[in-house]
Parts: C-alpha cells; sequence; structure tokens
C-alpha cells in the first residue's frame, strides 16, 4: 500500500464524516410533540389493542416501516423468520397481519420460548451470533421470505445473522434489523459499507461510459438497502442483476462531451476519480 492510498483511506472517510455531521447538527430538531398516528395500520391497531396477553415491545415508527415493506406479503402465506421471541406477542402479530397460512419461524436463546410454538409456528434455539447455529439452523429452514432481526441488538449479533441469512433470503424477500441504536453503531457502519457497494461501479473508468456497467455480489443479490431511525432494511432482487445499462436516447446533445462521447479531458477526470475510489473502497 503506497502513501497516497494510505492518505486517502485515513483521511477521506473522516472528511466525509465530518461533514455530514456539520450538516446535521445545522439542522433544527423539531421542538413540538410527535404528530399522532392517522395512516391506517393494521399491525399498530394490533399492538394498541394489545392491553392483556403475551407482551410485545416496539418502538411506534416502526408499524409503517413494516407496512411499507411488508404489505405485499399479506394473504401469501410466506414463511418469516423472527429473531428474538420475548414474550411471544409478536409472533401473535404477524399471524394476524400476513394471515392464518404464514409460517413463523422464532429463534431464540432462551429455552423457555418453546411453549409458544403451535400450528404454523416454529421455534429454533440457538446463539444468533454463532455462525455455527446458523450453518446448521438454514440446513433444516424452509425458504424463508422475511427475517426480522429483533434479538440481542448487540452489533456483533445482528452482523453474524445478516451474514448468514441474507444469501438464503428468497428472491424478493425483506429483511429487517431493528434496534441499530447510536452514533457509530458498528451494524449501522456494516450497513453503510453494504450501502456504499450498492454504488460500486466500473462505469467510471476510462473509455467505460459507452459499455454496461457489471454488477458486483452484492448487486447481483440486492435490489436497495433502507435506512430509518434504529431500522436498516435490506430489500432481495426477484432475478439477479448482471449488468447496468444506460443507453443514450436521442440525436441532439450539448458539446460538452463533445457528442456522444466523453471529452479526452473528462475521461481523464473520470479515470482518476474511479481509480481513488476503489482505493479508498479496496474494490
Amino acid at each position: 500500500m503506497n502513501n497516497l492510498t494510505r492518505l486517502a483511506r485515513a483521511k477521506i472517510p473522516f472528511l466525509v464524516r465530518n461533514r455530514a455531521r456539520t450538516f446535521v447538527h445545522g439542522l433544527s430538531a423539531a421542538e413540538s410533540q410527535p404528530t399522532a398516528d392517522t395512516s391506517p395500520n393494521r399491525l399498530r391497531d394490533f399492538y394498541d389493542g394489545r392491553t392483556t396477553g403475551r407482551g410485545i415491545w416496539k418502538w411506534r415508527h416502526y408499524f409503517d416501516i413494516y407496512d411499507r415493506h411488508l404489505s405485499k406479503f399479506c394473504g401469501t402465506a410466506p414463511t418469516i423468520l423472527e429473531i428474538g421471541v420475548y414474550s411471544g406477542g409478536s409472533l401473535e402479530m404477524w399471524r394476524h397481519y400476513f394471515g392464518a397460512d404464514c409460517h413463523i419461524i422464532g429463534v431464540d436463546i432462551e429455552d423457555a420460548v418453546r411453549s409458544y410454538e403451535s400450528t404454523g409456528v416454529s421455534i429454533l434455539i440457538g446463539d444468533q451470533a454463532d455462525p455455527a447455529f446458523w450453518r446448521k439452523a438454514i440446513q433444516q429452514l424452509p425458504p424463508i421470505d422475511i427475517v426480522v432481526d429483533d434479538g440481542g441488538h448487540a452489533p456483533h449479533q445482528q452482523i453474524a445473522t445478516i451474514e448468514a441469512l441474507l444469501p438464503v433470503l428468497k428472491p424478493g424477500g425483506v429483511y429487517i434489523c431493528e434496534d441499530v441504536l447510536g452514533d457509530g453503531n458498528k451494524f449501522g457502519l456494516f450497513a453503510n459499507c453494504l450501502a456504499a457497494a450498492l454504488d460500486a461501479t466500473d462505469w467510471l473508468a476510462p473509455g467505460a461510459p459507452d459499455t454496461p456497467s457489471r454488477a458486483n455480489g452484492l448487486q447481483a443479490l440486492v435490489g436497495s438497502i433502507h435506512r430509518y431511525p434504529f431500522v436498516t432494511v435490506v430489500e432481495r432482487n426477484l432475478v439477479p442483476v448482471s449488468k447496468f445499462f444506460a443507453p443514450k436516447s436521442g440525436t441532439e446533445w450539448q458539446p460538452f462531451l463533445e457528442g456522444t462521447h466523453m471529452s479526452a479531458r473528462k475521461e481523464q477526470e473520470f479515470g482518476l476519480i474511479y481509480r481513488l475510489v476503489r482505493r479508498v473502497r479496496g474494490f
């Protein structure tokens, strides 16, 4: 590794983080009370109606996030795997939301939660931070449409879990990691690196703009990554992606890029940026 690469890796992420933090600190926080929930949401209605029985504990803003990403599965008999059974109330909430034909798999480290096993509800006991547990479990599990990680909330647990389950999630599936708490949270940083990998491209290489950009392994698998307060959502592609295309349309062009091709200067600038980004990200 030469000195330029060391300097780029050390300085550029630091400067970008500082600029982002300066921007955030300059924004005014809302001083009013949270607005009332007005949009219809069956998950929130179920939660609010739970005055007795098995406990559920969720941040209220989660319900709109769930509904935004999971409503497409309602009535389709999905298989949902939830890490963190706790008092069993969320198992009933998912049944209510997705329908009686859904299959729910609860994963927890506490053996006591086996008592919540019933028709359509399976319980696995194991440590979500243990890759060996997941390797064994995956051999026994059916294809999974949805993963909700509401387990131990420690970043090392969350990272081990997404590394094990995202690659085996069904095409079109949704992965939700809850309670990603705190500025500098290591799972949050992990998710940021995944999001950065979605931006990777060889289109910026000299001579490349008229050719497709080849998908990397993550781009082939993942269509989008969504960050919300305390929640990260990853959506899998329905069909693996191999290339991204940007065909030109039309015949009249401004001369900034010399017709249909980059100018030599622009091509040189793009190439420099491309090589620097690859060095910083380690691609």
